[in-house]
């Protein structure tokens, strides 16, 4: 019953993610594009930049310039016309830096005639900066919020002042160019002016805002820091024309018609997942126990993104902890098993895009000496799945949608 399960998981996986590339969205929303006989200029950002930039070359034809910004390791080749550069995510980094300058370069002195076709998804925080402040400083700040369990709208609501082309301010760098934005979204709800920070979209966020959240979570800031966060965000812009596509909502409707095709019905709880991820591992546990002797095969879904407080010195990510936490919760069944994944592939500073527990992962951790509740305590999610042979590994995705839970009844 364990391999079955483990066989089921990986398909689901694989399908999921399949349909969820930006390859075919891309083209979709560049049948509303319509050349003004300018220049055209690719500019791609984020974890999927590389995808979207291949779909938006092959609709298109080569641009007159362009350039993708991506993770490390997520260039997957050369793009006539187009250069390709990987920077550091989560934290930005002097390769980003130095790529968000080139970026900057493409962009300048163009006409009301020409066009940028920006491609953003989830990554482009980090992937995408020119900041305001030294790079060290943005960096430390970033650390900051990701170890205090800020949640993505808190953190891009501080380091889109904190930056030259975030919360619009990018599409000013454009004008008078035409600015057409195809978006990604890895956002629960969608909110455009947070996905990537905005970099093409009114701020809707104001100075009140940033500065409650820097007051929320104690974080350190220097004195010209705090100097931007009183300074306001571009609340208009004329020259943008924007498509989100993407969602993860799409990624759990992608699960559940797999997980249909292999006999489970299928249930998706909720699309919109926001809170710590021991919390999510354990409720979802929950419900695998109550349902196990139903007598029928039962898929249980929740697509989102959660978050962790760090308190320890090991390695994993939200996925990894979020099913972790659950193997207490489901020891001893033996038709039961439980899964979470990132979209993009990656899932915290680790290799693994998530993990995989079933009935026998807290014994073959207790016989391994190891302690689920003293392993979590010190976020070290990924050496304690590795040992049992519950990472997850597929590599850089190409989107990048959020993540996905599953539990599994057999």
């Amino acid at each position: 019953m364990y391999k079955q399960l483990r066989s089921d998981a990986d398909a689901i996986i694989d399908r999921s993610l399949q349909k969820v590339m930006p390859d075919e969205a891309v083209s979709r929303a560049l049948a509303h594009f319509q050349p003004s006989g300018g220049k055209t200029v690719f500019v791609s950002v984020g974890k999927a930049a590389w995808r979207m930039a291949k779909a938006a070359a092959d609709t298109l034809g080569r641009p007159d310039a362009g350039i993708v910004i991506t993770k490390y390791d997520h260039v997957q080749g050369d793009i006539p016309g187009i250069v390709c550069r990987e920077a550091g995510h989560p934290i930005p980094d002097e390769n980003g830096f130095r790529a968000t300058k080139e970026a900057l370069q493409l962009v300048q002195d163009l006409s009301e005639k020409d066009t940028v076709i920006f491609l953003l998804s989830g990554g482009g925080s980090a992937l995408f900066e020119k900041p305001l402040i030294p790079g060290e400083e943005l960096q430390d700040i970033t650390k900051q919020l990701m170890a205090c369990g800020a949640d993505i709208v808190e953190i891009n609501t501080i380091r889109k002042r904190l930056s030259a082309v975030k919360g619009g301010r990018f599409a000013l760098a454009c004008a008078p160019a035409r600015v057409f934005s195809i978006v990604l979204s890895d956002i629960l709800g969608d909110p455009l002016d947070m996905i990537a920070s905005g970099p093409a979209c009114p701020d809707s966020a104001n100075c009140k805002d940033a500065l409650e959240i820097a007051d929320k979570y104690s974080l350190r800031l220097s004195e010209e820091a705090k100097k931007l966060l009183r300074q306001e965000t571009p609340k208009e812009l004329n020259n943008v024309e924007t498509f989100i596509t993407g969602s993860v909502r799409e990624l759990c409707q992608a699960a559940a018609g797999r997980c249909e095709e292999l006999g489970y019905k299928p249930a998706i709880l909720t699309d919109q997942l926001c809170c710590e991820a021991k919390e999510a591992g354990t409720f979802l546990a929950a419900i695998l126990k109550t349902h196990a002797n139903d007598g029928e095969k039962l898929a249980f879904i929740a697509g989102g993104e959660t978050v962790v407080h760090l308190h320890g010195s090991g390695m994993g990510g939200r996925n990894q902890e979020l099913a972790l936490s659950a193997a207490v919760g489901i020891a001893g069944l033996k038709n039961v098993c439980l899964f979470s994944v990132g979209s993009d592939g990656t899932d915290g500073p680790t290799d693994a895009a998530g993990g995989y527990v079933d009935g026998q992962s807290s014994k073959k951790l207790k016989e391994a000496g190891l302690s689920v509740h003293e392993i979590l305590s010190d976020n070290d999610s990924y050496h304690a799945l590795r040992q049992i042979g519950g990472l997850i590994k597929t590599g850089p995705t190409g989107t990048n949608v959020n993540d996905i839970a599953v539990g599994l009844i057999g």
